[in-house]
């Protein structure tokens, strides 16, 4: 989805709409590094070169990471979002982070939850 030509206002509230979403039908809590479950969910990150890694396997490097982000910061993100799309001049800054919220999570925000 091109959403360069997309008013920023209008932007930066949909991304902050998405991610309510998203972070609705996620398993809530407060997460945290803990134990290895037997089943992972298929996540595979793709390097600059091409290379690829499986993100269950890369726990060391990926698991403070999904903590970090776990649905707990989706609220007071997407009041930043709305807070900026409120500006009369948004920070360009925040319109690049919608922007990129929008590509991740696709044109639909009630996907699947093996597809986010």
């Amino acid at each position: 989805m091109d959403t360069t030509a997309e008013d920023p206002a209008d932007l930066l509230r949909r991304a902050a709409d998405r991610l309510e979403a998203l972070a609705a039908r996620t398993t809530a809590g407060d997460w945290r590094s803990g134990g290895l479950l037997a089943s992972r969910p298929e996540v595979v990150a793709v390097r600059p070169d091409g290379s690829t890694e499986h993100v269950a396997e890369a726990r060391a490097g990926s698991g403070a990471w999904i903590t970090a982000l776990s649905p707990e910061v989706a609220p007071p993100l997407a009041a930043a979002l709305r807070a900026a799309a409120d500006r009369p001049h948004p920070d360009d800054t925040l319109v690049t982070l919608a922007r990129v919220l929008l590509d991740r999570l696709g044109s639909s925000a009630h996907r699947s939850t093996s597809n986010p």
